[in-house]
């Protein structure tokens, strides 16, 4: 049985161990220690990851952890011999990153159940995003208070006392428990706001969490699934967002403080004027379609650039000024064409299989209208449009 020196000592992040054993691990190694500070991946927090260091100063990767019927495995990139003595590095800044977002995930749970009586009924400590998902709703416009409360736990750096009490006093102790905790129960503590069962490392105090920040709240299977960043991980994320509202406020010309209300005026702004626009076009299409005389045969229309909607607008009033059929296409040779067809006289249902094979392209509809793509040039589309 390997010693679980992570239970005793979440802080330690170097120690020396013996290899009891070393086997197949899928396409990596799998070690098992006579002592490990590396915790395993469990209670929805990753693996620690780090290295052992062999006598003759060789570096093995320690790639995942994994306890696998009671025991623990290392799983590395490179064998060693069962006996020989190893220094285990863990990849610190990793490690406390994950005890700052677990310690801070149990800050947050404690609040929430105390205030809701909602349990945490999914958790997922990841490399980068820290979700929790409770079965019951919390309004959007808690988060704030939520928030400081949480916090406020962390400015008052209250001890995180770890405890292993007996059957007999787990039956008189009020905890949140996790399911998969059956026997020698480990009892995390957050005086004042929070108790639970928990088999991973912690911080010693919640100051060293540093600062807890909600960053999403969703509705989540009749709940609320939260996404937390706490201690280096906020820090972080404070930063990028205060990096993109320096980029914006500058682009706006407005202060930092004030960019979400440039950004309405900005919407309110472009809605205007894509709505003269919309107009303009469409002045502009009904002109177009006005120059364009009547023909017993096929009108073809060939366009650097125009969108679907005037395609379509063009279309339906070019349809009554041909014999044949009404098209528009819009595109290059290089890069292909948009193309829709109308016709009152031909079936472009019947025809499209043909189009589509002469041009290239691919697409469908109705009897009276079609709309696809073609890779194909200019003189072959006004060719064989002419042709209909």
């Amino acid at each position: 049985m390997t010693e679980k020196l992570y239970n005793t000592d979440s802080h330690m992040h170097t120690f020396t161990a013996q290899v009891l054993s070393c086997g197949m691990e899928g396409e990596h190694f799998g070690l098992i220690l006579d002592r490990t500070a590396f915790f395993p991946e469990g209670g929805g927090q990753c693996a620690d990851t780090g290295v052992l260091i062999c006598p003759d100063g060789a570096q093995v990767q320690v790639l995942d952890v994994q306890e696998k019927n009671g025991q623990i495995v290392h799983v590395t990139d490179q064998a060693v011999e069962s006996g020989t003595a190893v220094q285990g590095e863990l990849d610190w800044a990793q490690r406390f990153s994950n005890m700052q977002q677990h310690t801070g995930e149990h800050i947050v749970s404690g609040l929430v159940h105390a205030a809701y009586g909602y349990d945490n009924v999914g958790f997922h400590l990841g490399r980068e995003i820290v979700t929790m998902d409770f079965n019951g709703t919390i309004p959007a416009e808690d988060v704030p208070e939520l928030e400081r409360r949480a916090n406020g736990a962390v400015f008052a750096n209250l001890p995180v006392q770890v405890t292993y009490p007996s059957a007999e006093e787990l039956k008189m102790l009020e905890y949140r428990s996790k399911l998969e905790l059956e026997k020698d129960v480990r009892i995390v503590t957050i005086p004042g706001v929070d108790v639970c069962a928990c088999c991973a490392p912690h911080v010693n105090t919640t100051g060293e969490i540093g600062l807890i920040k909600i960053v999403d709240l969703q509705k989540y299977k009749g709940g609320v699934r939260m996404t937390i960043q706490c201690g280096g991980r906020a820090l972080a994320d404070y930063q990028t967002k205060q990096d993109n509202i320096v980029q914006i406020s500058k682009a706006l010309s407005a202060k930092q403080e004030e960019t979400a209300a440039a950004v309405e005026r900005q919407k309110a702004e472009l809605a205007a004027v894509k709505e003269k626009y919309v107009a303009v076009q469409g002045e502009l299409t009904m002109l177009r379609a006005e120059t364009i005389p009547a023909t017993e045969g096929s009108i073809c229309l060939v366009e650097a650039d125009m969108d679907a909607k005037a395609m379509r607008t063009l279309v339906n009033l070019l349809t009554e000024k041909a014999g044949r059929v009404a098209a528009v296409f819009a595109g290059n040779d290089r890069d292909g064409y948009r193309y829709i067809i109308g016709s009152k006289q031909v079936d472009l249902r019947a025809l499209s299989k043909e189009l589509n094979g002469a041009l290239h392209g691919r697409g469908g509809g109705s009897a009276a209208m079609i709309q696809g793509s073609a890779q194909t040039d200019e003189t072959t589309i006004r060719e064989y449009i002419n042709g209909i």
